[in-house]
């Protein structure tokens, strides 16, 4: 029995590794597009310098050397939490690529996973090319973040990553049911950008709606990692096991979806 499931182990790895290999071949053939997608994830950098040179109650909250850490680390966050499944899926659903797909020895779940990952990894120079240029056009902007606070971000981007896109995933298997599910992430981009932390410090908002967003998951797609990558009070614990929490409860659910959505594609199909 545990020579089975090792052998399907095997199979696995070595096809996650073919589909990551070919994903980011194909990502780095299209690199201008990949710096495009870089470049519209500037918003946290075009924040900081609105919040810099406003006289607002957030000074009260966060010194301008904290602000910059903040935003910078927020730009950094959501250049690898980046998530696109609802319009691949849709299309790959109605264009009919789906039946192959299901054929395969992998589930479809770790294509579009791994796509993204690969994605993600072509990004790393381009992102590292950006902040080298603001560091050179403002050398105040530059701080040196601990070791500690690196590793521990990167787990929490890695976290909320896979969070974000969980939850894309969940609304993807809207596909099953319509044809047009790709424009609900138009809306999850409404509360995305004012509840993560994008716009704001969560910490700058009213009460109720920091105690209202606290109860959502996209503070810690975004506010957290970012204060722990920039070295800002918080307990590092607590946001990881909150993801943890959140990436439990959307794997769920997406599971769910997906055995109810894979039943009405095959009917349909039939």
């Amino acid at each position: 029995m545990s020579n089975k499931y090792s052998l399907r182990l095997r199979k696995f790895i070595l096809a996650a590794r073919a589909i990551l290999i070919a994903q980011y071949s194909l990502m780095i053939e299209y690199r201008a597009e990949i710096v495009l997608w870089a470049l519209s994830g500037l918003l946290p950098l075009i924040m900081l310098a609105l919040w810099q040179e406003s006289q607002s109650s957030i000074s009260s909250i966060f010194s301008r050397d904290n602000l910059s850490r903040y935003f910078i680390s927020a730009f950094i966050v959501r250049q690898f939490t980046a998530v696109w499944v609802m319009v691949t899926f849709e299309e790959d659903t109605i264009e009919g690529r789906m039946a192959p797909y299901l054929l395969q020895p992998i589930a479809p779940f770790w294509r579009y996973y791994l796509s993204h990952i690969a994605e993600q990894i072509s990004r790393i120079p381009i992102v590292i090319l950006m902040l080298i240029i603001l560091i050179l056009f403002s050398p105040n902007l530059f701080w040196m973040p601990g070791l500690k606070d690196v590793v521990m971000g990167l787990i929490a981007i890695y976290l909320a990553f896979s969070v974000r896109f969980m939850l894309h995933w969940n609304f993807s298997m809207l596909c099953f049911w319509t044809e047009r599910s790709s424009s609900v992430e138009r809306l999850l981009m409404i509360p995305y950008l004012f509840l993560s932390g994008l716009l704001a410090p969560i910490d700058s908002f009213p009460a109720f709606i920091k105690s209202f967003a606290l109860f959502t998951p996209f503070p810690y797609i975004l506010y957290y990692p970012s204060k722990i990558i920039a070295g800002l009070e918080v307990n590092t614990l607590s946001v990881l096991m909150t993801l943890l929490f959140w990436l439990t409860l959307f794997t769920c659910t997406g599971r769910l979806l997906w055995h109810f959505g894979l039943k009405r594609y095959s009917a349909m199909g039939s």
